[in-house]
């Protein structure tokens, strides 16, 4: 049987007490955002995410990616998406493929895009089922390249004009609950 000694007990209240506080910390993020207070967002969701909190990871990659409440980062995007999408949080994973597969804040990569719209996708996210379809598309195509002659006028359009900028999820809004509305 557990003897609860002073100790045990401290560290029982400890774990207790700081549990709502990080899911309040995360809500208070939230409804800053919500309220376009993006300075307090930001205020509540940076120690959350140095302390690892894949939502609020996810959350400021967000801030970062649109230029919301902080200057337009793309590399500082991937890096968050990336702590986020490592711990197997699906919409991470979704923009840190639409991240490899546009080019933006890392080197254009088909096999990168791919492997986390993929991961995305074993998840359920139906956004991401769809780019992982188009880069696989993309990457199993056989070059057609028409002669220089016929290109103008012609409808040719080479894979960077054919790769369409995807749409992002956004923030997350609930610290338990991984909705598509957030």
């Amino acid at each position: 049987m557990l003897k609860f000694t002073p100790t045990l007990f401290a560290v029982v209240t400890l774990l207790g007490l700081s549990l709502p506080a990080y899911a309040q910390d995360f809500q208070k993020g939230g409804d800053a955002y919500i309220s376009g207070d993006y300075a307090t967002a930001l205020r509540e969701w940076r120690p959350l995410a140095e302390q690892g909190h894949a939502k609020a990871q996810f959350n400021l990659g967000v801030m970062y990616d649109k230029g919301t409440g902080v200057a337009q980062d793309d590399a500082e995007a991937v890096r968050l998406y990336r702590l986020a999408a490592e711990q197997g949080y699906a919409r991470a994973q979704f923009n840190l493929g639409t991240m490899y597969d546009n080019g933006e804040g890392v080197a254009q990569d088909d096999a990168e895009a791919h492997m986390w719209f993929n991961l995305a996708a074993a998840q359920g996210d139906e956004d991401a089922v769809k780019g992982r379809d188009i880069v696989a598309g993309l990457m199993t195509r056989p070059p057609k390249l028409p002669k220089p002659s016929a290109w103008r006028g012609s409808g040719w359009r080479s894979t960077s004009e054919a790769r369409t900028a995807r749409p992002r999820h956004g923030v997350a809004s609930d610290p338990d609950i991984d909705d598509r509305t957030g």
